[in-house]
């Protein structure tokens, strides 16, 4: 199933994963620059319909690759900010984006984990659990929208 597949219907908040969903994913390794994003099929236009059906889009993203040193945070942003203005120039949005760069599977921001979830229902505290779609292409998102006891859609 592809994103523009996805049926958001009675959902007014989306999560989505940024690597596999977003853009591109690299085997093995992180998008570290500008020039390593690509987005995929069909997002551009898809996140424009979507900008107009729904209350909030945001981005959940695990980005281990600056926790590793292969990148730094400034080079993460940067790379945030050319997304963002490039998804804007085709009618879309972002909301806001969470990331988390730690390296252990303990930290409570890193996905599966539910720390990025429970500061994204902090900063917008009108966000209803039920009214939540996460999407993702990995079983660790899958996981992390159940633990956060919201709906889960799995893209390829």
């Amino acid at each position: 199933m592809g994103l523009k597949d996805i049926d958001i219907n009675g959902y007014d908040t989306l999560l989505l994963d940024r690597d596999g969903v977003i853009n591109r994913l690299r085997p093995n390794d992180y998008v570290k620059c500008w020039t390593e994003f690509e987005f995929l099929q069909d997002v551009l236009e898809t996140l424009s319909a979507w900008s107009r059906q729904v209350k909030y889009l945001f981005i959940v993203t695990n980005q281990r690759g600056v926790g590793k040193g292969l990148m730094t945070e400034d080079d993460l942003l940067a790379i945030h900010k050319r997304m963002c203005d490039e998804i804007t120039h085709h009618g879309g949005r972002i909301d806001k984006i969470y990331y988390c760069t730690a390296l252990t599977e303990e930290d409570c921001r890193r996905k599966p984990r539910t720390g990025m979830f429970k500061e994204m229902l902090r900063d917008y505290p009108d966000i209803r659990p039920a009214g939540c779609l996460m999407i993702g292409d990995s079983d660790s998102d899958m996981e992390f929208a159940e633990n956060c006891g919201i709906k889960g859609v799995k893209v390829q």
